[in-house]
């Protein structure tokens, strides 16, 4: 079948080949009336625009590269969403790779998209090692981090301070009535995972508590892995009475546990969550947790990205945004059991 060409669309419209491209591009110079019937022609022969040609006139593709650290996270995914509606009310499309959190398929998707010709690309590293291993292209396409892995670099980035988002739930059960915390899914390897023990460790320094960890000993993190930890933990004699999670998949995956071992939330033990995912609120879970603000990562991320690809002498900025505690049904005042 025949592609169809703005040769093709100017003949049968009646009009000239330049006519036809300023409607496409929504020139002045033209009527709507003029521009209304052209696109309508369009439409009607199914005509789609050779965005090569397009972008190499424009010099621009109104694409934006987002490559994440695992799509099948739902957070990540969540991300990934508002990302993508946060770009098209800009007036761009979104390609999304997935790196699986690996170094060197984060750099060859990286080169993808340089040869994808997209704008700009915004990115959840995958590791401290990312920015070492991507500094060599960086210089030829603006780049936005989301996450705190770079956050010593000199690139932009955006992240919630999970220092802070620590902090805030330790001092939040801690004024339940719990003094003994459990901090569980604390993983080497991820400075985001890093700065939240760091958190909950200031918070139990500055409030007087013991800390204690439940360690993640897989490579990340997942509602089965929390669920196979949290079956050895319960296994184990109870000297807490509240968790802390790390995030909420880890949570997700304690509620199963203890729901087999007998264990009620928050009558027993009281849970509480990082993140916000959207399954966070479902029901039967109505998990409190601390919420990373997606849609605003999303839009500052994007906002950034796009100050970098519209103005060239544009520097590198460093955005923090403060978390916020999400109260639902998984924590309880303390009852002295």
């Amino acid at each position: 079948m025949k592609n169809v060409t703005i040769k093709d669309v100017a003949k049968a419209a009646g009009v000239s080949y330049s006519t036809v491209s300023r409607a496409l591009s929504g020139s002045p110079e033209i009527s709507a009336d003029t521009r209304e019937r052209i696109l309508q022609v369009c439409k009607d022969m199914n005509y789609t625009a050779n965005t090569v040609a397009r972008a190499m006139v424009m010099k621009s593709t109104k694409l934006l590269g987002l490559i994440l650290t695992g799509v099948n996270n739902p957070f990540m995914s969540e991300l990934a969403y508002h990302i993508d509606r946060q770009a098209r009310a800009r007036g761009y499309n979104i390609i999304l790779c997935n790196s699986s959190r690996d170094a060197e398929q984060e750099r060859e998707q990286f080169e993808l998209m340089i040869g994808r010709q997209v704008d700009g690309i915004i990115l959840c590293p995958s590791g401290p090692e990312s920015y070492e291993s991507l500094r060599p292209y960086l210089s030829r396409l603006p780049t936005v981090f989301v996450g705190e892995n770079l956050r010593e670099v000199p690139e932009s980035y955006v992240s919630v301070d999970n220092a802070r988002g620590a902090y805030i739930g330790v001092e939040y059960l801690y004024n339940l009535g719990h003094r003994d915390i459990l901090y569980f899914g604390r993983r080497r390897g991820s400075t985001t995972h890093q700065l939240r023990a760091d958190g909950y460790a200031a918070a139990c320094r500055d409030l007087g508590l013991t800390p204690q960890y439940c360690n993640n000993t897989f490579s990340f993190t997942s509602i089965k892995y929390g669920y196979q930890l949290a079956k050895q933990l319960f296994a184990q004699e109870r000297h807490y009475s509240a968790i802390f999670a790390a995030t909420d998949t880890n949570a997700l995956g304690i509620m199963q546990a203890a729901e087999e071992n007998g264990i009620r939330i928050p009558e027993d033990i009281s849970l509480l969550g990082f993140d916000n995912i959207r399954d966070s609120g479902l029901p039967r879970i109505n998990l409190t947790t601390i919420e990373q603000q997606k849609k605003m990562l999303a839009s500052v991320a994007v906002d950034s990205l796009l100050d970098k690809i519209q103005n060239e002498l544009a520097g590198y900025t460093h955005r923090i945004l403060t978390p916020t505690l999400i109260e639902r049904d998984s924590c309880a005042p303390y009852s002295g059991k």
